[in-house]
C-alpha cells in the first residue's frame, strides 16, 4: 500500500462540480483580475478569521513581504523572527530591506521563545534598531501570541504573524492571524486552504495597513493612473480566489478531520519510542502537518520508505544555515546561536496527514513507526 504525505486527488475528486463551476463562471465573467471573486474572498476570509480587513496577494511569500512593509519595516530594521521555519519567512525579511535576527524556538511547541525573545532584546546593543515580531506557527501549531504579544507591546515592536501554515488555527478561540498587525496566509496547494495554483492573503484590524496593502500590491496605484509610490505586482487572480471560496466552506470540516487524525496518532504514538507534538493548553492546531520527533529520525524514515509510507523533515536545518545566508548579515549575535532548532531539525518528522486520510492507512504508518522506532539503535548526538 502506497501512502503520500498529502493527497490533492481526494479533495478534488470530492469538490469536482463546485469548483468546476466556480471557474466557468470566471471565465464567462472575464473579469480575471481584481474583480468580485477575490473581493468577496477578502469579506469571508476577513470574517472567518476575525479581522476587520484582509487584502489578497499572489503568494504567501508575497504576504510576508507586503505586510512588512505595510508595517514600516524597511532598510536598517531587524524582525525577530524564528529560525525554524521555511525559507520565505527569513527571504521576506531581506526583500523588505530589513535584518533577520534569529531567535531559538521553545522545546516543546517550536514556535519562537518569549523568553528568549525576551533575552535577546536585553542583550542587544542597539535594541531600538529592532522594528518587528515575526512569530511563525509552525506545522498550524499556534505561537504563545499572549507572550509576544505583550513583548511587542512593551518594546513598541510591529506584530506580524507567519500564518502561512496554520489558517483556522487558534488560542482560546481566536484565530491566528488576529492577534498581531497583521497576519499572512498562504494559499499554496497544499496548504489547509488550498488554490490550484499560487496565492496569499493578509488580514489587520489595522486600516492604515490595510489600505497600504491594496496600493502595495497593485504597483503603487491609488486612483487612475496615479501611482504613489513604488509598489508591486502582486495580485490574487479571480479563478484562485473562486476556487478558494468554494474550499473555504468546507474549511472548518477539514480541520475537524485533521484534528481527529491527529488525536488518533497521538494515541497510537504516545510512549512508544518517539515524541507526538506538543499542544499547548488553550490552543487547537489546524494541523497543516503531523510533526514527530525522534533520535532514530533518519532510520524511521529510511523504513518508512521501504514500506512505501512517504515521510518529510520540514526543516532539516535552521534557516541561517541555508547557503544563502553564508553573505547575509542575521543580527548583532552572529552567528546565530539556536541550539533548540538545532537539535528539533534532527529529530523532526512529518507524517501522512490530509482529511481524507483512511483510518486504515493511518494505523499502518503508526505501527510502521513504531516498529522502527523499537527496532533501530539509538543514534549518537
Amino acid at each position: 500500500m502506497q501512502i503520500p504525505l498529502v493527497d490533492l486527488t481526494a479533495q478534488y475528486r470530492r469538490l469536482k462540480p463546485e469548483i468546476e463551476a466556480a471557474v466557468l463562471r470566471v471565465l464567462e465573467s472575464a473579469r480575471y483580475v481584481l474583480g468580485p471573486e477575490g473581493e468577496a474572498l477578502e469579506h469571508e476570509v476577513a470574517a472567518y478569521c476575525g479581522t476587520a480587513h484582509a487584502v489578497g496577494v499572489a503568494s504567501g511569500t508575497d504576504a510576508l513581504h507586503l505586510a512588512l512593509r505595510a508595517c514600516g519595516v524597511g532598510p536598517g530594521h531587524e524582525v525577530i523572527t524564528s529560525p525554524l521555519t521555511f525559507f520565505a519567512t527569513a527571504e521576506a525579511i531581506l526583500h523588505a530591506g530589513a535584518t533577520p535576527s534569529f531567535v531559538d524556538v521553545d522545546p516543546r511547541t517550536l514556535n519562537l521563545d518569549p523568553i528568549a525573545v525576551e533575552d535577546y532584546l536585553k542583550r542587544h546593543p542597539m535594541p531600538a534598531a529592532v522594528k518587528a515580531l515575526l512569530p511563525v506557527h509552525l506545522y498550524g501549531s499556534p505561537a504563545d501570541m499572549e507572550a509576544l504579544g505583550a513583548i511587542a507591546r512593551r518594546h513598541g515592536l510591529r506584530l506580524i504573524e507567519d500564518a502561512a501554515q496554520a489558517l483556522g488555527a487558534a488560542i482560546g478561540g481566536r484565530k491566528v492571524g488576529a492577534f498581531g498587525d497583521a497576519g499572512c496566509i498562504s494559499f499554496y496547494p497544499s496548504k489547509v486552504l488550498g488554490a490550484c495554483g499560487e496565492g496569499g492573503m493578509v488580514v489587520t484590524n489595522d486600516a492604515d495597513v490595510a489600505a497600504r496593502l491594496r496600493r502595495l500590491r497593485h504597483h503603487g496605484h491609488t486612483d487612475p493612473s496615479v501611482h504613489s509610490e513604488v509598489g508591486y505586482n502582486s495580485r490574487l487572480d479571480e479563478i484562485q480566489a473562486a476556487i478558494l471560496r468554494v474550499k473555504l466552506r468546507h474549511l472548518d470540516g477539514w480541520i475537524a478531520s485533521r484534528r481527529e487524525r491527529a488525536r488518533l496518532y497521538t494515541e497510537l504514538l504516545g510512549g512508544r519510542g518517539v515524541e507526538p507534538p506538543f499542544e499547548a493548553p488553550g490552543s487547537a492546531g489546524s494541523y497543516y502537518l503531523y510533526t514527530i520527533r525522534s533520535p532514530r529520525r533518519d532510520a524511521i524514515q529510511a523504513g518508512l520508505a521501504e514500506a512505501g509510507i512517504e515521510a518529510r523533515v520540514y526543516y532539516p536545518s535552521p534557516v541561517y544555515r541555508q547557503p544563502a545566508f553564508r553573505t547575509v548579515a542575521t543580527g548583532p549575535h552572529s552567528p546565530p546561536q539556536a541550539p533548540r532548532a538545532e537539535q528539533a531539525c534532527r529529530e523532526i518528522l512529518s507524517l501522512p496527514l490530509y482529511p481524507e486520510l483512511p483510518l486504515p492507512a493511518l494505523r499502518q504508518v503508526a505501527g510502521a513507526v513504531v516498529a522502527m522506532a523499537k527496532d533501530q539503535p539509538e543514534k549518537k548526538p
